[in-house]
């Protein structure tokens, strides 16, 4: 029997597993922040403004066709979506890319321990990969658990980052145009709206399989999809704040490979402690379901065979996120994959018209026999 009334303690669990799993090392460290959004000036936060509303969208939808069709892999979700052909490249280039991302989570370890503490990055990178590995082998609940626990908190400080660097640099907005000409800052696409919609699209293979399974799961409907609203609604706000705040200090942050650190450690050396553990935490949020997703796509979630998969994938992901510098990961792994993703897009926007087209006839024909 499902459960129809509404607890927002777990709405709240819900809409926090959705932001950590966006807070990954490409927001938590800065560098995607800059590539796809303040890179491009005051554009770029109408970037974020298109995001929200997209984000907002993608996450119901996910999560309603997750319940609806019963969803166990992101395999289904892309065949429901796109047919059995274009859903079966859909699938297995997502896993390809979120796997991708995974390595680009552990760069980001890597960058972090050696900007921060002058450690070797693979110390951090060994450590990261055990912790990451030893969560996903627990199982989706506890992912959930620990994701909507620790997601919340980040965003707090990461606001109070942003908020602390408009108000240590506010003279840093008055001319973005000029500070932001001769500074050449590697960016995810020519244009502010392509980048906003490639950040989407890379979301989207992020978000499918893991929303999709949140939703099919769920005891109650309402209470998951309240989170994913919320959750799209939170990341959107803290991301359009680190990312003023990191563009009121464009010329200080820039070249740096981890740009939320440099801008803390302006604050005080205690404060860059402190934030590289957030920095770090935000890696591990995002990093776990993204191992988990590519181990139980060719495995049961609890076989010995999943286990042993996510050893070796987090070996791979330690050993290629080691030897490729973290802001040219995320610019490659993430950019090319977004425009992918952004077809995906197109083909739920279809989906969802026909969907309603569906419901209208449907709700016609019941009023013409009732009358």
């Amino acid at each position: 029997m499902t459960n129809t009334s509404t607890h927002w303690g777990r709405v709240a669990t819900y809409a926090g597993a959705f932001i950590a799993f966006l807070i990954g090392s490409g927001f938590a460290t800065g560098q995607e922040v800059v590539q796809y959004f303040s890179a491009y000036g005051w554009q770029g936060l109408l970037g974020i403004g298109v995001v929200m509303l997209l984000f907002v969208y993608v996450g119901r939808e996910f999560v309603l066709i997750g319940k609806a069709q019963n969803v166990h892999n992101s395999g289904q979700m892309y065949t429901y979506l796109c047919g059995k052909v274009l859903g079966r490249f859909f699938d297995y280039f997502a896993i390809v890319f979120i796997y991708m991302s995974f390595i680009v989570m552990i760069g980001g370890t890597g960058a972090t321990v050696a900007q921060q503490y002058g450690m070797a990055p693979w110390t951090g990178a060994v450590c990261m990969g055990i912790v990451v590995a030893g969560t996903v082998i627990c199982g989706l609940d506890k992912i959930v658990n620990v994701l909507g626990k620790v997601g919340p908190a980040i965003v707090v400080l990461t606001i109070l980052l942003g908020l602390w660097g408009i108000l240590k640099h506010p003279q840093g907005l008055s001319d973005v145009n000029a500070t932001l000409a001769p500074l050449n800052l590697m960016k995810a696409s020519s244009n502010w709206l392509f980048a906003a919609l490639s950040y989407v699209g890379f979301c989207m293979l992020w978000l499918a399989g893991f929303m999709g399974l949140m939703g099919s799961s769920a005891n109650n409907l309402r209470e998951v999809t309240f989170g994913a609203v919320l959750g799209a609604i939170g990341f959107s706000v803290a991301l359009f704040i680190i990312a003023l705040g990191l563009l009121a200090n464009m010329e200080f942050i820039a070249g740096s490979m981890v740009p939320t650190l440099k801008l803390a450690a302006s604050i005080h050396p205690l404060f860059a402690t402190v934030f590289s553990i957030i920095v770090l935490a935000g890696i591990y949020t995002t990093a776990v379901p993204l191992l988990w997703q590519a181990s139980a796509r060719f495995t049961d979630g609890k076989s010995a065979a999943f286990k042993l998969l996510t050893v070796v994938l987090t070996v791979i992901g330690v050993v290629v996120g080691l030897n490729v510098p973290f802001d040219k990961l995320v610019n490659a792994i993430y950019v090319i994959n977004g425009y992918v993703g952004f077809v995906l897009l197109l083909f739920m926007v279809v989906h969802t018209i026909k969907r309603k087209r569906v419901a209208q006839s449907a709700s016609k024909g019941y009023a013409t026999t009732n009358r």
